[in-house]
């Protein structure tokens, strides 16, 4: 694609994001993102004057969603000074999430570049952008939740609706539920909340039912579509398609907000889900049209789940950035000198074509039936609009 449309889409991006990080073993593991940008840039996609650098939220940003007395205790935690019944109040004290070096910073910098984002587009700069490092989408207003500290998601809405007045459309296809986006808004009729996902019958975070549709004021402003686990591509585009097309043209956005993890991908080591690469660079070509259609085009894409950072992450990821530059899915053989730079850091063999290969694809006997199942919660959906 040319120039033109490269040229309007921001790409946050800094070696500082690369902080938020539990341990070396931990499956949140944000060297997903740099492998992502030096893909891009080894394929010539993505120019340093796209890049926007990610600051430090201020905590009175961060307490637009979330309580004083939990930013005041992740502050006290860089300094090791809460004890284990504050560790376990504040949702610090698990294997999954707990307590990193310079945890309140480093989440406060995902913060920044969501919202550093946000002004570069609604200032003109540019016309859409990503922002692979955020899609914390489980936090909690005074907890740390699902490998999530601070909801830079939903302090990115708050600060849609707040500073620029905009009606803000939430769509979320990470594998897993995004909780805590959810029960911020709950009540509000000033985002609609939709989320297709892995049902939660299985899989953290448990929320996401189809019965789950808002309170008071919000009543109707939330939308869950849980899928049943090993759906596949036909099924989830099928279902997709038809349900966020109703929603878009029911609510009428000023603007899309979107968590894209990619672990709806059978190799994610995390989720039941059996979708693919083809699953994954049709999504956020979908968002974008839908973004065109009713938003002019603005909308920011967050990163979010995803944790097979060789076979799945890079490829699945570029193509978020792809749709927002209208570029068509790649084909044929990945950069070689990314390639070889990156094959010596991985223990399994890097998939060196953008095309998927299906290796280790089984196929599922129940497809069937899971498609029935899938369809009837669409249905269901559907009838409200």
């Amino acid at each position: 694609m040319g120039e033109f449309n490269r040229s309007q889409t921001g790409y946050v991006y800094s070696d500082a994001l690369l902080k938020y990080r539990f341990h070396n073993k931990h499956p949140f593991n944000q060297m997903r993102l740099k492998l992502t940008t030096e893909l891009l840039e080894a394929e010539g996609l993505l120019s340093d004057a796209q890049i926007i650098k990610p600051r430090i939220a201020s905590v009175d940003e961060i307490a637009t969603i979330h309580n004083y007395d939990y930013i005041q205790a992740i502050q006290r935690a860089e300094q090791n000074l809460l004890t284990s019944e504050e560790k376990e109040k504040y949702g610090l004290n698990g294997e999954d999430t707990h307590i990193f070096s310079n945890i309140h910073q480093s989440a406060a910098t995902i913060v920044g570049g969501g919202l550093n984002l946000i002004d570069a587009i609604m200032s003109g700069k540019f016309r859409n952008g990503c922002h692979l490092g955020g899609g914390l989408h489980h936090a909690l207003e005074g907890r740390a939740n699902g490998f999530c500290v601070y909801n830079d998601v939903a302090i990115n809405i708050k600060y849609l609706i707040e500073k620029y007045n905009q009606r803000v459309l939430y769509i979320d296809t990470d594998a897993h539920h995004g909780d805590g986006v959810q029960w911020r808004f709950y009540n509000s009729d000033q985002v609609l909340n939709y989320s297709i996902h892995e049902t939660g019958k299985f899989l953290f975070p448990g929320s996401g039912h189809y019965t789950e549709r808002g309170t008071e004021e919000g009543f109707g402003y939330t939308i869950n579509l849980p899928l049943e686990p090993y759906t596949e591509h036909d099924s989830y585009i099928k279902v997709f398609t038809e349900t966020i097309e109703a929603v878009a043209k029911s609510f009428k956005p000023d603007f899309i907000v979107s968590v894209n993890g990619s672990d709806i991908h059978y190799l994610d080591p995390l989720t039941h889900m059996h979708c693919n690469l083809n699953t994954l660079y049709q999504i956020p070509n979908i968002i974008t049209q839908i973004a065109e259609k009713y938003c002019d085009g603005k909308q920011i894409m967050l990163g979010g789940g995803g944790y097979n950072i060789w076979r799945v992450v890079p490829r699945a990821w570029s193509h978020l950035y792809l749709s927002l530059i209208h570029h068509s899915p790649l084909k044929g053989k990945l950069s070689q000198k990314w390639l070889d730079k990156w094959k010596h850091y991985s223990s399994i063999p890097i998939p060196e074509f953008w095309e998927e290969q299906f290796n280790d694809y089984d196929e599922i006997p129940r497809r069937k039936e899971i498609s029935e199942q899938n369809d009837t919660i669409a249905s269901y959906i559907l009838n409200w609009f």
